[in-house]
């Protein structure tokens, strides 16, 4: 049995060892899951231009990645229904971890840390009962499972960390069954909203009118005050809905849609959304298209891109991702194309710090 006084030894060198940073990854300012030209998958490191900055194989078809915000480890997650998601080393592209969803449960493909990067937040299924689940992971403990708390809706998709450790969370209101794929079970039953929460429950949740209930709250970005969020319609495509909407705590959320030509271009999908220099954009990659607008609500402009669907902030302006390799920057209303790699870039593109 070890003395005290070796433990203590023990605790003074560990803390001694110098921690590893984003810097020692080569300093990445964005992640993103790519499809390659062999039919492979992997997880990227980009710079501010959109270069390589590492490679990281993925077993599978990656969804979106949960950056920790100092220490220089991803998350990537299974596209859903996904039952396992991996804590990567991005400096040595080691599997650091495996986390398996619970018995019963798979994630939706999207995680965040709170707690100073201590606690990782996931969105899963509780297939039983249909109802979403955050669950809580603690990074110190290996990733240990540590608990959880519900969602307040069916669907929970994008988790989101926001100042004081409180998390929004896209509850997208559509019931699905591992069993049957991803089919979609309660459509006409559909009760999307925007829930935020801390680890010992929820504290608000915001809901759509109700003829805007088929419109499935997805995807969510801020910039520290305004929560914006993307929508997904699931009625009739012929229905110029909207596909963004605004909200600040306590208020009545703003919906936010362009002319009429432009919002029924986006055929009902929103497939990411960031905030940067008092701009929103959402891509659509079925539409070819990324919508601009301001804080206020109002519609900016259209630019027009296929298979457009990663977006992020990138200081005042915002880039985006495509499905045919494409990296390009959105600002001032111009839109400079910055590398072009050859793979598919799946949907999302995450910001690092």
């Amino acid at each position: 049995m070890g003395t005290r006084r070796g433990f203590l030894a023990g605790l003074l060198a560990a803390s001694a060892l110098p921690r590893l940073s984003w810097a020692d990854a080569g300093d990445p300012c964005y992640l993103a899951a790519a499809k390659e030209g062999d039919g492979g998958y992997a997880l990227f490191g980009l710079d501010a231009e959109g270069r390589d900055l590492f490679r990281i194989a993925l077993p599978d078809r990656g969804h979106a990645a949960a950056a920790h915000p100092f220490a220089p480890e991803a998350v990537a997650f299974a596209r859903r229904p996904g039952t396992f998601a991996l804590v990567i080393d991005c400096v040595t592209g080691a599997v650091a971890h495996r986390l398996d969803s619970p018995q019963g449960r798979h994630f939706y493909g999207h995680g965040a840390f709170i707690e100073n990067g201590d606690v990782l937040c996931t969105t899963e299924n509780d297939i039983a009962t249909g109802q979403g689940v955050i669950g809580f992971w603690s990074r110190r403990a290996g990733y240990a499972r540590i608990g959880e708390i519900a969602s307040a809706g069916i669907g929970p998709h994008e988790i989101l960390a926001l100042p004081g450790d409180v998390l929004a969370v896209a509850n997208g209101g559509i019931l699905t069954d591992p069993a049957q794929g991803r089919e979609k079970l309660n459509i006409p039953e559909m009760k999307p909203n925007l829930a935020y929460a801390t680890a010992e429950g929820v504290q608000e949740v915001v809901e759509l009118s109700p003829d805007l209930h088929l419109n499935s709250i997805r995807h969510l970005a801020t910039d520290g005050e305004t929560v914006a969020f993307a929508m997904q319609w699931e009625g009739d495509l012929t229905d110029p809905v909207p596909l963004l909407g605004l909200h600040r705590r306590g208020s009545a959320p703003v919906l936010c849609e362009a002319g009429l030509a432009e919002q029924l271009a986006m055929q009902g999908y929103a497939g990411s959304v960031a905030i940067a220099g008092g701009m929103v954009g959402i891509t659509s990659p079925r539409g070819g298209r990324v919508h601009l607008f301001g804080l206020d609500g109002g519609f900016r402009g259209a630019v027009l891109r296929p298979d457009v669907c990663g977006i992020a902030p990138a200081g005042a302006g915002l880039i985006a991702t495509d499905g045919m390799g494409g990296v390009l920057a959105l600002r001032d209303g111009e839109v400079t194309p910055l590398h072009v790699a050859g793979r598919a870039w799946d949907n999302h593109l995450v910001r690092v710090g």
